[in-house]
C-alpha cells in the first residue's frame, strides 16, 4: 500500500530520474518531505491581459493565446529561438535562450495556452523571455487558483526543466493521489481551542490558496505546529533536568569572599547586575542544578557578575574555572580577576595553549589538591590531563564559539555535574533565545554600569574624510585614541589587505609622526607583532590603531573614544554593534564614525540607519533579524540552528512562537510524562520528528 513516505518518484510525473535531481538539489526524498516545501511566494494570476494593453513598466503578466509560429535566430551559443505569440488585439515575441528543441516539441502552433512572465523592451519591442505555458483547457481543471505558488529551484534544476511550474504540478499530482494519506498531527483540544484549520486543509492551502484568508490560516497552523514542537520538547529538557538533577548547594559564606569583594569594589553594581546575581544565588541554593544563559550587552558588567558567582563556589570549598573562546579574551578575564581577587587571598590561574609544560606540570598538581580556587583558560581546560579536585561552577564565555561536545566535557570533569553559567556579549533575539536556548533560564544585563555616556554614532560618506580627520586631530589633541577598522570579507583577503594598505597610506598623510603614531594589526601579521601593535596603542603609546580584522572581543582601552569604521556597509549589524563597543569604556564621551561609499543597498542604509538611532543591543539583534533571518545573526551562524524551520520565520513570527510556547507549558504543567489519551497524538509526533532530520539534544 502506498503512503506519504514512499519515494517521490512514486508521484505521477516524477518518475526515478527527476526524483534523484530534486533529492540530489532540494534534499527532498519522500513524498511527505515534499509537501513540506513551501513556496516563497504567491503571484495574483486573476487578471488576464490583451496584448493591447501590456508595456514594459508592468512586473508579471497573464495572457491567453496562440503562437503562430517558432524562429531560430543566429547560431552556436548565440543561437535562441522566437515565436510570434497573438490574440484578438495583438501579437508578442516569446523568446528562449535554453532548451530549444524541447520548446519546439512541447508546445505546438494554434493551440490555445495561457502564458506568464514579466515584459521586457528590446529594439523597441515587447518580448517575454522564458515564460510560463500552460495548455488552456489543463489551466481550466487544474487546481491553480488565483494566487499562484512560486517555488525556489536551483538554476542545475532549471537547466534540467525543473522549475517553479514543475514542482507546482507535482504537488498538484501529490494532492490528487495521496491527500487520504495525510493524517492529524496536533490534538483536537488544541485544534478546537485555537480554531486551527486541519493539517490535511493547511497544506492544501499553502500549495493552492483559494483565497488570501485561507492561505492566512493555514500559514498560521502549519507555523504554530512547527514552533511549537520545538517549544515543548525544550520545555520538557528543562522540566527533566530540574526534576531529577541533584547539584550542589552555595549556602555556607565559610570566607565571606562575595562580601569583601563586594565591600573593596571602588563602584556599585548596577541593579540589573543585583537582579541577576540574585536569580543566580537561587539556583545555588535549589539543590538542583544551575544551567543558566547570561546575556549582557558589550561593557555592562558579566564578567563581575561571573566573579561574584565563582566565589560563592569557593565560599563553600568549590573550584570554579571560565572558559574563553581566544587566548585574547582568556588574559584579559585573568587580569580583570586578578585584580579584583588580589586583596581577598584567592588563587587565581591561567591555562592557555601558550602556557608551557614545567607550569602546566605544577598547575596540574595544584588544581587536584584544590589549591587553585578559579581556573580562567581557553580550550586548553578540556583537555584530558586538566582534573578538578572539586568543581562547583563552569562559567563559559562567548559561548556560540564552543561546540557542543567541547563544552560537555568540561562538565563532564565532575561525578556530579558542576552548575553551568554560559555568557554571550551578543544580544539575542527574544524569539530566538526561546528557540535557541529555550531549555534554559536566562538571565539578562540591561543596563550599563554608572557614568558611562551612551556613544554618539555618526554615519559619514567618503568625501567627507577630511572633516572626520579634523574631528580625530581635536580627539587626540585631548588625549583621547582612536581605532579605525577596515572590514574583512572572506572571499577576498588580498582586496581587504590593499584596503588596509590604502587606508593606511590615507591615514599616514594626515597624521605622521613625530606628531601621531599609528599602530597597524592584520591577519598577516605573527602573533607576537600583533601583540607588539596591540600593546603600543593599549599603553598609549600610539594614537590610532588600524586593523583589517574585527578587533577581539574583549580588548579593552578605555582611553580610546573613537572607532572609525571604513566601508561599514560591509558590515552586519552584530558586527558594527560589538565593534562600537570597544569605546565608551571610560567616563569621557565616545563616538562611533560609521564611513561609507555613496552608493548604498537599501539593506546598507537599513543597517547604517539603525546603528545611528540606537545604542540598544537587543533592540538592534531584532532589526538584525528582521533584516537578514535567524539563520544569519552573528553567533548562531556558526553553530546552526539546531532545525530546520520549513515555514515559520523567527524574524517577523513572535507572536506564533509566544502562543505556540504558552500552549506547551500549559500541557506540560498538567501531564509532563504526557501521559493522558488526549496527548497521545503528541506523543507519536514527537517520535516521528526525532526520527527525522530535526536534533533535538540539547543545545545549551
Amino acid at each position: 500500500m502506498s503512503s506519504i513516505n514512499d519515494n517521490i518518484q512514486f508521484v505521477s510525473g516524477v518518475g526515478p530520474k527527476r526524483a534523484e535531481q530534486i533529492t540530489a538539489e532540494l534534499g527532498i526524498s519522500t513524498i511527505e518531505e515534499m509537501m513540506y516545501y513551501f513556496p516563497y511566494k504567491y503571484i495574483d494570476r486573476t487578471k488576464v491581459y490583451s496584448i493591447s494593453e501590456i508595456h514594459p513598466d508592468l512586473q508579471y503578466i497573464q495572457l491567453r493565446g496562440r503562437i503562430l509560429e517558432f524562429k531560430y535566430i543566429g547560431a552556436g551559443k548565440g543561437k535562441r529561438l522566437t515565436a510570434r505569440f497573438y490574440d484578438k488585439t495583438g501579437a508578442i515575441e516569446l523568446v528562449w535562450f535554453k532548451g530549444l528543441t524541447w520548446i519546439t516539441k512541447t508546445y505546438k502552433t494554434n493551440v490555445e495556452y495561457v502564458i506568464f512572465g514579466k515584459p521586457t523592451l528590446f529594439s523597441n519591442n515587447i518580448n517575454i523571455t522564458h515564460p510560463e505555458i500552460e495548455d488552456a483547457v489543463r489551466f481550466e481543471k487544474s487546481l491553480t487558483t488565483s494566487l499562484q505558488p512560486q517555488y525556489s529551484v536551483s538554476e542545475k534544476l532549471k537547466a534540467q526543466f525543473v522549475t517553479s511550474k514543475t514542482i507546482r504540478l507535482i504537488q498538484e499530482n501529490i494532492f490528487k493521489q495521496f491527500v487520504s494519506h495525510i493524517h492529524e498531527s496536533l490534538p483536537d483540544f488544541l485544534l478546537d481551542k485555537l480554531k486551527l484549520t486541519s493539517l490535511k486543509d493547511a497544506l492544501f492551502q499553502a500549495h493552492f490558496p483559494q483565497s488570501p484568508e485561507k492561505l492566512r490560516n493555514a500559514q498560521f497552523r502549519l507555523k504554530f505546529e512547527e514552533l511549537f514542537y520545538i517549544q515543548i520538547n525544550l520545555l520538557k529538557q528543562k522540566a527533566f533536568r530540574k526534576g531529577k538533577s541533584n547539584c550542589f548547594v552555595f549556602k555556607k559564606e565559610k570566607d565571606n569572599l562575595t562580601k569583601q569583594l563586594y565591600k573593596n569594589l571602588p563602584f556599585q553594581l548596577t541593579n540589573a547586575q543585583i537582579r541577576v546575581l540574585g536569580e543566580i544565588r537561587v539556583d545555588f541554593i535549589s539543590g538542583k542544578q544551575m544551567n543558566r544563559l547570561l546575556q549582557g550587552d558589550v561593557g555592562s558588567g558579566k564578567t563581575l557578575v561571573a566573579l561574584l558567582s565563582m566565589l560563592m563556589a569557593v565560599d563553600n570549598g568549590f573550584q570554579a574555572c571560565i572558559m574563553a573562546p581566544t587566548e585574547i579574551l582568556a588574559n584579559q578575564h585573568f587580569k580583570t580577576i586578578s585584580r579584583f581577587c588580589g586583596e581577598i587571598g584567592v588563587v587565581v590561574r591561567l591555562l592557555t595553549g601558550s602556557t608551557k609544560k614545567s607550569v602546566r606540570k605544577e598547575l596540574h598538581e595544584k588544581l587536584q589538591k584544590n589549591e587553585v580556587n578559579l581556573l580562567i583558560g581557553t580550550h586548553a581546560l578540556i583537555e584530558d590531563e586538566v582534573k578538578f579536585s572539586n568543581l562547583g561552577l563552569v562559567v563559559i564565555d562567548e559561548q556560540h564559539r564552543f561546540g557542543v561536545a567541547q563544552r560537555a566535557r568540561l562538565w563532564q570533569k565532575n561525578e556530579i555535574e558542576p552548575h553551568i553559567l554560559v555568557m554571550t556579549a551578543t544580544p539575542i533575539p527574544r524569539t530566538l533565545a526561546m528557540t535557541l536556548y529555550g531549555d534554559l533560564d536566562i538571565s539578562v544585563i540591561d543596563e550599563l554600569p554608572p557614568g558611562r555616556k551612551p556613544i554618539k554614532t555618526m554615519h559619514f560618506f567618503e568625501n567627507s574624510t577630511l572633516s572626520v580627520f579634523g574631528f580625530l586631530r581635536k580627539e587626540i589633541a585631548k588625549g583621547r585614541q582612536v581605532y579605525v577598522v577596515f572590514p574583512l570579507i572572506k572571499e577576498s583577503e588580498k582586496l581587504d589587505y590593499k584596503d588596509l594598505e590604502d587606508g593606511y597610506a590615507g591615514y599616514s598623510r594626515d597624521f605622521s609622526p613625530p606628531e601621531y603614531l599609528i599602530s597597524v594589526v592584520h591577519g598577516k601579521m605573527k602573533p607576537a607583532e600583533k601583540e607588539i601593535a596591540m600593546n603600543l596603542f593599549a599603553k598609549g603609546k600610539a594614537n590610532i590603531l588600524i586593523s583589517t580584522t574585527v578587533i577581539e572581543v574583549g580588548v579593552d582601552v578605555p582611553n580610546a573614544s573613537v572607532m572609525v569604521i571604513e566601508s561599514a556597509e560591509r558590515f552586519g549589524l552584530s558586527q558594527l554593534h560589538q565593534l562600537r563597543g570597544r569605546v565608551g569604556r571610560g567616563a569621557d564621551q565616545s563616538y562611533c564614525i560609521l564611513m561609507s561609499g555613496d552608493k548604498l543597498s537599501n539593506d546598507a542604509r537599513k543597517r547604517l540607519e539603525i546603528m545611528v538611532e540606537t545604542n540598544n543591543g537587543f533592540e538592534i539583534a531584532d532589526k538584525d533579524m528582521e533584516i537578514r533571518g535567524p539563520g544569519d545573526i552573528e553567533g548562531t551562524q556558526q553553530s546552526g540552528l539546531p532545525f530546520q524551520l520549513k515555514i515559520a520565520d523567527l524574524g517577523t513570527d513572535g507572536r506564533i512562537l509566544q502562543t505556540a510556547r504558552h500552549e506547551a507549558e500549559m500541557i506540560l504543567k498538567h501531564d509532563l510524562f504526557l501521559k493522558l489519551p488526549q496527548n497521545q497524538i503528541i506523543v507519536n509526533q514527537i517520535n516521528k520528528l526525532s526520527n527525522n532530520e530535526i536534533n533535538w539534544s540539547r543545545i545549551s
